[in-house]
C-alpha cells in the first residue's frame, strides 16, 4: 500500500532531547568532503545535520581541504585522512556517515563508500557516491545493510538501476530498495521513499523553491542526522524529505540551499508543539 508521507506517520519518533540529554547521547554524525575544490556540499550536509538535532558533527576530509574547510565552520569539527582504511577507521565512533556529495566520480570514492560499510555506522549515499557505481551496481549493493539509504534523484537513479523508472516512480522505488536492500529515497516533485520490506510513502508536498543547486546534500544531512540519533531510517527519510520541503516553503523565493538550515527550526519548532503549516 502507498501511504502519503505525513507527520502523523512519524512525528511521534523525532528524537527530542530530554533535560538528561547530553551531545553524545544525540548522536554522532560523519560527513566525508571531496578534494579542496570540492568541499561546498559536504559543509551543507554536516550543517543540516547540525540543524537537525545530531549531538557531534565531524567532517572528514583529504589532507588537501583541510585548509579551505577549517575556517567556514565552527561547532562542525574536522578530521583529514589520507586512505579509505584510514577513514574506515576514524569514523568507527559515528552513528551514521553521509558519503557521495561531491566526492568525485573515481576509485576513490568507491573505494571510501566499500570501507565504510565495514564501519557499522548506517550510511547514506548521494550524488558521486551513487553514479560511481553506473554499470557496478552489484558492488555497492553487496555491502549494504537495510539501515542505509540512497537518496537519488532520476539521472543517478537511472545509472544504479537501468529501465526501471519505465514502470513507474513508485514501483520503481519499490523494486530498486529490494534489489539493494536498502531504503531509497528517489527524489522528485513527489519524492518517493521505499523501504526493502515493501513499505513506500510518497511526499506531495515538494517545494518548487527547492530546484536549486545544493538542496540535496542538504537533505542527505538531514537524514543523517535523524539516523544518528537512532531513529529508524525509513522514518528519518520520511520525516527529513517532509521538512526539507516544509523549510523550502517557508523561506519561499530567493531561497538557496543555505537557507535551508537557517529555516529549519521553525519547522522543527512546529512539529515539536504538534502543528504544522
Amino acid at each position: 500500500m502507498i501511504e502519503t508521507n505525513d507527520p502523523a506517520l512519524w512525528r511521534n519518533f523525532l528524537p527530542w532531547p530530554g533535560a538528561e540529554t547530553h551531545k553524545h547521547a544525540r548522536g554522532r554524525l560523519g560527513v566525508v568532503s571531496g578534494r579542496a575544490h570540492q568541499t561546498g556540499a559536504a559543509r551543507l550536509a554536516a550543517r543540516a545535520g547540525l540543524r537537525i538535532g545530531a549531538g557531534v558533527v565531524r567532517i572528514y576530509c583529504p589532507p588537501d581541504a583541510v585548509a579551505v574547510i577549517a575556517p567556514a565552520i565552527e561547532a562542525i569539527m574536522l578530521t583529514p585522512f589520507a586512505t579509505a582504511d584510514a577513514l574506515a577507521r576514524e569514523v568507527e565512533e559515528m552513528d551514521a556517515v553521509v558519503v557521495g556529495p561531491a566526492a568525485g566520480l573515481d576509485e576513490t570514492t568507491v573505494n571510501n563508500v566499500q570501507a565504510l560499510a565495514l564501519s557499522g555506522a548506517a550510511l547514506v549515499i548521494d550524488a558521486d557516491g551513487l553514479s560511481v557505481f553506473k554499470g557496478r551496481s552489484a558492488e555497492l549493493f553487496a555491502v549494504l545493510d537495510r539501515d542505509d539509504v540512497l537518496t537519488p534523484h532520476e539521472g543517478e537513479f537511472e545509472r544504479l538501476f537501468p529501465g526501471l523508472l519505465r514502470k513507474g516512480r513508485e514501483s520503481a522505488a519499490v523494486e530498486a530498495a529490494r534489489r539493494a536492500q536498502a531504503i531509497v529515497v528517489l527524489k522528485g516533485a513527489e519524492t518517493v521513499i521505499a523501504a526493502p520490506d515493501g513499505r513506500v510513502r510518497v511526499n506531495r508536498t515538494g517545494s518548487p523553491w527547492l530546484a536549486t543547486a545544493g538542496t540535496g546534500d542538504v537533505l542527505s544531512g538531514m537524514i543523517g542526522g535523524l539516523i544518528a540519533q537512532r531513529m529508524d531510517s525509513f522514518d528519518a527519510a520520511c520525516a527529513a524529505v517532509w521538512i526539507h520541503a516544509d523549510a523550502a516553503d517557508r523561506f519561499g523565493p530567493g531561497l538557496i540551499a543555505e537557507d535551508l538550515s537557517e529555516v529549519m527550526p521553525q519547522s522543527l519548532k512546529a512539529l515539536w508543539l504538534g502543528g504544522e503549516p
